[in-house]
């Protein structure tokens, strides 16, 4: 009997197996081993060595401005994005005056593409029509006059401000695991005389680290791979003010450098598992707060 259900577990797990490695493993397999050659997508792949890594870190400063914008950006989404989203599932975790509002028009970005907003956030950032430029204008600057993302001085901001709705995403993580935590605890807590701030110090934040963990991920991860906004918005420019290592990838690919482009995108999945390793290191997500 034992032997007869634990095949018919192997037959349930081969149809995801075949999945995984079709649609994950042999692309990633086929974009490390054609980061080694030379291929425009007509003829056949020409194994090159390290050429095109060599051209990534020597010929230009792209992969150095991609690196050093997305290092910003990453501290941006860590030291901002994070908190604001975690601070907006406190609140709606105490469930004050209005709180099922705030959580509805706060959800209201997850449902909405990234391309989407992208679009908005050009409407919302316009020079001439744009609500931002018309509000200021309404203060009583009169002239002023900002083309938000194409001015070197602002863009890198603007583009950083059309993050704030992976901030919703965190919120969401944050406040499952806020309501997974038991009642129990926070009554012994207040029965023992801790305050408010005491319960969350010492209870629901050491209890969250693994949400908060998996939040700076996904952010820093999604900075990485980030391309409908920074297309439809600046394509990299003014310059290489929002230029990340995306947009890098593209303009191989459309330059028809295919072993470019993904020896771009094996860096890019290192980078992924740098990032992973070192938040989990950082957040001990492996290790059980009971500890």
């Amino acid at each position: 009997m034992y032997k007869y259900n634990k095949l018919w577990v192997y037959l349930f797990i081969v149809p995801t197996l075949l999945v995984f490695l079709t649609f994950y493993f042999v692309p990633i397999l086929t974009v490390f081993t054609t980061g080694f050659t030379e291929w425009n997508g007509f003829n056949a792949p020409k194994l090159v060595g390290f050429d095109n890594y060599k051209m990534i870190f020597t010929d230009d400063n792209s992969l150095t401005v991609s690196l050093i914008n997305l290092f910003k950006w990453s501290i941006i989404a860590a030291f901002i994005h994070v908190p604001f989203g975690a601070l907006v599932a406190f609140i709606i975790f105490k469930r004050p005056v209005g709180w099922r509002f705030v959580r509805g028009v706060f959800m209201i970005p997850n449902v909405i593409a990234v391309s989407a907003w992208a679009i908005i956030y050009r409407f919302i950032f316009n020079d001439q029509m744009g609500l931002l430029n018309n509000f200021i204008r309404k203060l009583g600057f009169s002239n002023f006059h900002t083309n938000w993302f194409f001015d070197t001085q602002y863009a890198f901001s603007a583009i950083s401000l059309t993050w704030v709705f992976y901030a919703v995403i965190v919120t969401l993580l944050v406040l499952s695991d806020l309501m997974a935590i038991p009642k129990e605890l926070h009554e012994a807590a207040k029965i023992d005389g801790a305050t408010e701030a005491q319960i969350h110090w010492r209870i629901n934040l050491p209890l969250i680290r693994g949400s908060l963990g998996t939040s700076v991920i996904l952010s820093v991860i999604a900075r990485i791979t980030m391309f409908e906004a920074i297309f439809l918005t600046t394509k990299g420019g003014p310059g290489n003010s929002t230029y990340n290592i995306s947009v890098m990838l593209y303009d191989g690919i459309i330059n028809y450098q295919f072993g470019y482009a993904n020896a771009v995108a094996t860096i890019m999945i290192i980078l992924g598992i740098g990032v992973l390793a070192i938040t989990t290191k950082v957040f001990r997500m492996n290790k059980s707060v009971y500890n």
